[in-house]
């Protein structure tokens, strides 16, 4: 039973360190070391640990790989990134953008999503406009979070909740709970970080530049797929208010705006070798360590155990906010929420669980895996990285910061 409690606070540490003597680890290294011990020590049965991977979430992620390298190949990504950011005339202006532009496009097209397509633009930005990178990355991972919050379709475990807690109207109840305190949280968010990063953050005035197409044929097509992506999920947003329980799959969603590249594109072989793969082991090895830690019954038998008021709103903070980093948040919601449903939650509970489950990405890089795709995609295209205790530093007050917004909204309301 212990074991995979062992192998997973190895895996955390390692993480943290990211170092041995003189060998430098990447996250999916560590997180596949994670995966591979737990199955040699007999833990997990291989066929348990097939099955604990979650195609869905794989196939998903795949696919927008596969539309974000269009992207980013055929240069419409930069073509975009000019479109959407030109109207910032300085840092502050472009540093709002970033944190509300896709803080808000998060919640309806998912913080993974933007945790791909979001990276290189940032990037991109940053290396144009002679910004730390590490400034805009951040900005980045703290938007998608924060504006997550505000859709049943924001993440993976909000749509968990939407779905399975007893939520009528979900995008209504959403935005009646978490709308106000979520836009509080942005505008916070980027007084923490011009505060956090004022050594390094001037307030200059930016000159934008439109770079051309790279490749006109492959840029059409990412275009299709692009459109297709952003008018499927609007027609799963009316799906949702007509008939709740048509179930519209994100995978459906994102494999079918994917196509136009993988059929059409003479350079879909070349697409796919440059998919972050590395990512999908990460993801694929985290399924096998986390099933594994979740069979050892030693989170749930804790909660059980303790005598805590599991309805409490700073409980259900505390709570998701901790176990998050350890088990990941949509295992979290899937060991909680059944807690609260057999306690009698009301919606505002349930509100409290996604805010807490979601916000717990700002804490640590393994609070979110929007997180892990930015830090990844940072170092496969640019060699840039930001350690755990650089991502710590900033995102334990931030963290702290959020989750009072939250709890003084819920408490007002």
């Amino acid at each position: 039973m212990i074991i995979p409690i062992i192998i997973l606070i190895t895996v955390f540490i390692l993480i943290a360190i990211r170092q041995i003597g003189s060998i430098k680890l990447q996250i999916w290294q560590i997180m596949l070391f994670g995966a591979v011990a737990v199955l040699i020590t007999g833990q997990i049965s291989p066929a348990n640990a097939l099955k604990s991977i979650n195609l869905d979430v794989m196939i998903f992620l795949f696919s927008m790989f596969v539309i974000g390298v269009a992207l980013e190949e055929s240069g419409y990504l930069s073509y975009l990134s000019y479109k959407i950011f030109k109207k910032a005339k300085n840092t502050n202006q472009l540093l709002l953008l970033i944190l509300f532009g896709m803080g808000f496009a998060s919640a309806i097209l998912m913080n993974d999503t933007l945790a791909i397509i979001g990276t290189p633009m940032v990037l991109l930005l940053a290396k144009k406009h002679k910004i730390n990178p590490k400034i805009l990355l951040i900005a980045l991972a703290f938007a998608i979070t924060i504006g997550s919050v505000t859709s049943p379709i924001g993440n993976p475990q909000n749509f968990l909740i939407a779905t399975q807690g007893n939520i009528s109207n979900p995008f209504l109840t959403f935005l009646k709970y978490l709308l106000i305190p979520t836009i509080i949280n942005l505008f916070l968010a980027f007084f923490l970080i011009k505060i956090f990063y004022k050594e390094k953050f001037k307030n200059t005035s930016l000159n934008h530049s439109q770079e051309p197409i790279k490749d006109k044929k492959l840029a059409f097509l990412s275009k299709i797929s692009l459109a297709l992506l952003i008018l499927l999920i609007f027609i799963k947003i009316i799906i949702s208010f007509v008939n709740p329980k048509i179930d519209f799959k994100l995978i459906y969603i994102t494999l079918t705006a994917a196509l136009p590249i993988l059929l059409f594109s003479r350079k879909r072989i070349s697409i796919i070798k440059k998919v972050d793969w590395h990512t999908l082991i990460f993801f694929a090895s985290m399924f096998v360590l986390m099933e594994s830690v979740w069979q050892t019954g030693f989170f749930q038998s804790i909660i059980a155990a303790s005598n805590i008021n599991i309805l409490s709103i700073p409980i259900i903070f505390a709570v998701s906010v901790l176990l998050s980093q350890l088990i990941s948040n949509v295992p979290l919601v899937a060991l909680y929420l059944p807690l609260l449903l057999h306690a009698g939650a009301t919606t505002k509970e349930m509100m409290a669980l996604v805010a807490g489950s979601t916000i717990a990405g700002n804490l640590l890089i393994l609070g979110a895996a929007s997180n892990v795709i930015i830090i990844q995609n940072a170092e496969k295209k640019s060699g840039e990285t930001i350690t755990f205790l650089e991502f710590a530093k900033i995102g334990i007050p931030m963290t702290i910061i959020n989750i009072l917004t939250y709890w003084l909204f819920f408490v007002i309301i």
